[in-house]
């Protein structure tokens, strides 16, 4: 017998959004796990609200629809409010019933500002990796770092000498001629973004407006301990990597550093046995007669094979943040801002790296 396309409104719903998720749906382990890092923040989400006036969006709702905008690579918060209100597994993600009001996107933005001006990322990251730590998933002993180009969000037709008041052609795409005109950081900067820096990692490569990403991951299982995003220089990679090194380097057992050939140099190789720390830096001897500041002392050791073969991991972490989290260009202005989105996307890309692992909350 045929059936009739006919359709109705029920009056009444008697089904929550967790009737509608499959058991073993991939969210599943990841909302606990965020769940149990998000009661650890509480205490400090207190202190970051009043207690009178109208209630605002819940902080926690606030990070786990972040979350759910990394996982799922949506481009703005227009399109994450509206996936919200009409997708059951997000409404499930968040904890929102099927006749909950959803919020509007100015309220989640407003909202959002709040969070981008504390350290909630920083700390929601270290909560997560503490759960790591509980399922003995960090090595504590070797460690990789890296560096990578986040394009800004900023065209080079605004980049312009920082002594020029004319403003820019009007238009939606207007017209500018660089013909003799030298472009450096030292006389220009961007009127959409001023800390941006026109750079380039290689000669092979066109100069862009960019921010730098780093990354310090541990190599175990290339869960990412640290992140930072600073101006784009010729330093910014080495310098960085001290800092974040420094930070896990003060104990009494020794640890391992593995990087590419962009950190072999003397200073760097120096710095890195003053904290104590045995650098497994890739040799740069590219250039004929160019000698490297890592022997055959370092060289001679299976480990230093080992730290070679594991941190290319960090390379997979840097393909994941600009493939999946959407962080080839940057969506956001400003390094504190960009910072803050770059590791809360960090600590999604560990939230399912420790999935894949099979680890549950403890």
């Amino acid at each position: 017998m045929r059936g009739f396309d006919q359709s109705s409104d029920a009056l009444f719903v008697y089904l929550s959004p967790e009737s509608f998720v499959s058991k073993d749906h991939p969210l599943r382990p990841i909302r606990q796990m965020v769940d149990t890092a998000l009661e650890k923040l509480s205490p400090i989400f207190s202190q970051m609200y009043s207690h009178t006036g109208r209630p605002s969006i819940p902080p926690e709702r606030l990070l786990k629809a972040m979350l759910l905008q990394v996982l799922y690579s949506i481009p703005s918060n227009v399109k994450l409010v509206e996936q919200i209100h009409f997708n059951l597994l997000f409404r499930w993600f968040l904890g929102l019933g099927l006749d909950e009001q959803v919020w509007d996107n100015s309220s989640f933005s407003t909202n959002q500002e709040r969070l981008i001006h504390t350290d909630i990322a920083t700390r929601f990251l270290a909560e997560v990796l503490d759960q790591a730590k509980r399922g003995k998933l960090l090595s504590k002993d070797h460690f990789s770092v890296d560096g990578t180009l986040i394009q800004s969000w900023a065209s080079l037709k605004s980049f312009k000498p920082r002594d020029d008041d004319q403003d820019l052609p009007s238009g939606k795409n207007p017209e500018r001629n660089f013909k003799g005109e030298k472009l450096t950081n030292e006389t220009h900067s961007s009127t959409t973004d001023p800390e941006a820096r026109l750079y380039r990692k290689s000669i092979n490569q066109e100069p862009r407006l960019s921010f730098a990403a780093h990354l310090l991951t541990e190599n175990l299982n290339g869960l990412v301990v640290m992140s930072s995003v600073t101006q784009a220089d010729g330093f910014a990679e080495r310098e960085t990597a001290k800092a974040m090194i420094g930070k896990i380097a003060p104990r009494k057992r020794r640890v391992t550093i593995a990087a590419d050939r962009n950190y072999d140099t003397l200073g760097f190789v120096s710095a890195m046995r003053d904290l104590n720390v045995t650098p497994h830096v890739t040799q740069n001897t590219t250039k004929k007669g160019r000698r490297s500041a890592i022997d055959g002392r370092t060289t001679r050791h299976r480990s230093y094979a080992a730290s070679q073969k594991f941190r290319k991991r960090i390379e997979e972490v840097f393909g994941w943040l600009k493939t999946v989290g959407l962080f080839r260009k940057t969506r956001y202005r400003g390094i504190k801002k960009i910072d803050w989105h770059f590791t809360l996307a960090v600590t999604a890309y560990n939230l399912v790296r420790m999935r894949n692992l099979g680890i549950c909350a403890t």
